[in-house]
């Protein structure tokens, strides 16, 4: 029964927060809407609960430093929470983004890095059910670093069992020298 309720309550969590920010028109109300619930005298709860995507947004406004930033902050706040539902999230996404603004500054090599360490998360519930972001990934197949997209996979598969059928897929399509379509799995 607890189960059950705990799963209820971080569907409707996931609800609210894709909800809020779906209804941005822009990265740039997003960024400012996400920016806003960091604002005033906030926990180090709160701040970990949102920023993630706060991270995110700034990455896709072009904002690298605050993108930079946010990730840092959320990778070093992580470990306090490491039985928290989040703590997965925080794992995947901070380095995620972390490696796309490596990326952006031509460092390859901490980017491939960075893609390794998101997929060692242990997982939470919206990545063990909906999946990563696959953002990072395409980026790096785009420029053609196979080996260490299929890597990543290959740690995803731990946590993301119940879509093996499209991480052997994708797998396949970039061994053939294909950038898969990951779909809804690049704006998660």
């Amino acid at each position: 029964m607890k189960l059950m309720a705990l799963n209820i309550f971080l569907l409707l969590m996931m609800m609210f927060t894709f909800s809020a920010f779906v209804g941005a028109k822009s990265f740039q109300e997003r960024l400012q809407k996400a920016e806003s619930q960091l604002v005033g005298p906030r926990s180090d709860l709160d701040r970990f609960y949102n920023l993630d995507e706060v991270a995110k947004a700034s990455f896709e406004m072009g904002a690298f430093e605050k993108a930079k930033k946010y990730a840092s902050e959320l990778l070093s706040l992580a470990p306090q929470f490491k039985s928290n539902w989040n703590y997965g999230n925080a794992i995947h996404d901070g380095n995620m983004v972390l490696g796309r603004v490596a990326l952006h500054e031509g460092k390859v090599d901490d980017a491939k890095a960075f893609l390794l360490a998101a997929g060692k998360t242990p997982g939470s519930p919206q990545l063990d059910s909906f999946g990563p972001n696959l953002s990072l990934a395409k980026d790096l197949l785009e420029q053609g670093y196979k080996e260490v997209v299929i890597q990543y996979l290959d740690l995803c598969v731990i946590f993301w069992e119940t879509h093996l059928v499209d991480i052997k897929k994708w797998k396949s399509e970039i061994d053939s020298g294909a950038v898969p379509d990951f779909g809804a799995n690049l704006i998660y």
